[in-house]
């Protein structure tokens, strides 16, 4: 009813006008010229009057669209003192812009609960236009994991963590992959973290989204359920050792009753005495082979007490010093806070420390300045840190990758088990050890207990 208002206000008008300019004809026929002196004011004024009323609904819609544009769906126009041929405007325009509303407070909603979601989940998560690297999400879990505030291209990156950038931007979508990835917090800590990717299309624009988790302790947990398995098959072999032992006394025993009743030859000595060599030489290896994994079979509970580690270094340090002045090695103590203490077993610990000092012995041997820095102090997170650090040859990054595993030495007479049973005695306490060297700058290795 009120369109049709304000159609007939139209027609009127157009008809009004049309009316208003045919009279200048019928005055002219009527040979009165002076009469339009009158009508040209009148036509004047209906042109005017005409935009006007049309100009008032283009206002109108320029406002709604000026809205729109700036996503102020707040904005009401007014139905009541409208006038009628605004009125019907008025109200579609708020009715579309009550839908916008809705649609836009349904669309912020969603993405808030995204948001909490993405920070409640423990996993790093990004997401970035694939084309300029431009950042359109980072978590808070990823921020704490790799210690950044924010980044607004996956390319700084680059500059923070290059080998793992290169993981994340080259990484396909649909796949995953466990990287290696380093803080500057402090410094330099080395994790490793499973990468999973994805992509998606919007608008035209390519996103790509990478996951980061944290499989650390994953990956120890891993590697001591590997190591019950190991020290399994070991015994097994110990025992298939014993068989062939127990075997071969046995038939000596047998020839030597059978030899007793006569007089022996040389060729009968000469057996005996091959026999009992190989028992002897298979002895003194299953000996030795027992005692290694007899090290790392025996730690399966703790005797925790709270330890001064200035106390603990400094015990270390009396052990171990006529050893260092004999080679000439110069051991430097930094305990930060002599009141800092650690919960642990006291025996373990000091078995750990003493052999990464060794290990760091060995290592600055042929450094013409050798130099051993125990370092201790707390962490951002409030963790008791024990850092022993040397200026030795340093490791490459493959001998790095491969130190913790069991008989693993670098060493012609090493056995390979003495950093396996460092770490297995460290994860016993629920600490963690960590190693960064470099060949030529030397090694070190921190322990990171928590807080007493």
């Amino acid at each position: 009813m009120k369109y049709k208002s304000f159609e007939a206000k139209l027609i009127f008008r157009v008809v009004l006008l049309l009316v208003t300019l045919s009279l200048p004809a019928l005055v002219i026929l009527k040979r009165l010229p002076e009469l339009l002196v009158f009508l040209l004011p009148v036509i004047i004024f209906q042109v005017v009057e005409l935009i006007k009323f049309l100009r008032q609904v283009q206002a109108e819609f320029n406002q709604f669209v000026e809205s729109v544009h700036y996503r102020d769906f707040s904005r009401f126009f007014n139905e009541k003192h409208a006038p009628i041929q605004l009125e019907m405007l008025r109200k579609g325009f708020n009715e579309i812009n009550s839908t916008l509303k809705a649609i836009s407070t349904e669309k912020e909603s969603q993405f808030q609960n995204l948001q909490k979601v993405m920070e409640l989940v423990n996993t790093g998560i990004i997401s970035y236009k694939m084309d300029t690297g431009e950042m359109v999400l980072m978590n808070e879990p990823l921020k704490k994991l790799l210690h950044l505030p924010f980044m607004q291209s996956i390319h700084y990156l680059a500059k923070r963590d290059p080998t793992l950038y290169e993981d994340v931007v080259h990484l396909q979508t649909g796949r995953s992959k466990i990287a290696t990835a380093n803080t500057a917090h402090f410094e330099k800590n080395s994790f490793k973290v499973l990468l999973a990717a994805t992509a998606f299309q919007h608008e035209g624009e390519k996103y790509k989204l990478v996951a980061f988790q944290n499989v650390n302790e994953a990956l120890d947990e891993t590697e001591a359920q590997a190591w019950q398995k190991l020290l399994n098959v070991m015994t097994h072999e110990i025992m298939n050792s014993v068989a062939p032992i127990s075997s071969l006394a046995q038939t000596l025993k047998a020839r030597l009753q059978e030899i007793e009743s006569r007089n022996p030859t040389p060729e009968d000595v000469e057996d005996m005495q091959v026999g009992i060599e190989t028992i002897k030489r298979r002895s003194e290896g299953l000996l030795r082979f027992s005692e290694t994994y007899r090290n790392l079979s025996k730690i399966n509970q703790l005797r925790l007490e709270t330890v001064s580690v200035q106390e603990l270094l400094a015990n270390l340090q009396q052990l171990m010093q006529p050893t260092l002045a004999q080679k000439n090695i110069r051991l430097v103590i930094l305990v930060k806070d002599p009141a800092l203490k650690v919960q642990a077993d006291t025996n373990l610990l000091d078995q750990v420390l003493i052999n990464l000092l060794v290990n760091a012995m060995e290592a600055v041997k042929d450094n013409p300045e050798p130099e051993i820095i125990l370092a201790a102090y707390q962490d951002s997170e409030q963790r008791t840190v024990i850092k022993i650090t040397d200026n030795g040859i340093g490791m490459s990054k493959e001998v790095q990758e491969k130190v913790f595993i069991p008989f693993f030495s670098t060493k012609k007479q090493g056995s390979g088990i003495g950093l396996s049973l460092c770490k297995q005695i460290v994860l016993l306490h629920k600490a963690t050890i960590q190693l960064q060297s470099a060949e030529g700058e030397g090694t070190a290795f921190t322990l990171r207990f928590n807080k007493a």
